[in-house]
């Protein structure tokens, strides 16, 4: 099983994430904001993939630059996108190499499924 970092500003749907991956038999990790993900980031323990909102609160497009600075600090991340902005060509021009990303709102089995996706 992985353990996956999940960076979400809305409470209660990183508190459904948490145990979407905590039901897919996971470890999550959880993060409100860029500080808190890169607290986790800068940790010895292990971090399997990512889980993030292309749009915080506080950053426009703070998802991006996380999964950024995540995917040089941790060269072999995964990272699964989300917003509840439709997706576009500028948008997905900015993803990491092999990223995937799920649409906002999202069930526990699709999220589930990208899940899967992303860590096989």
């Amino acid at each position: 099983m992985a353990t996956i970092l999940v960076v979400e500003d809305e409470v209660f749907i990183r508190q459904s994430a948490e145990w979407a991956i905590e039901d897919l038999g996971h470890t999550p990790l959880m993060a409100g904001d860029l500080a808190g993900a890169l607290a986790h980031l800068s940790s010895a323990g292990p971090i399997d993939a990512m889980f993030v909102d292309i749009r915080l609160h506080a950053l426009a497009f703070g998802g991006f630059d996380i999964a950024d600075q995540a995917i040089r600090m941790r060269p072999n991340l995964r990272v699964l996108y989300t917003s509840g902005t439709p997706l576009n060509d500028d948008m997905t021009r900015r993803f990491v190499e092999g990223a995937l990303f799920i649409q906002k709102p999202y069930s526990p089995a699709e999220l589930g499924f990208r899940v899967g996706e992303l860590l096989h």
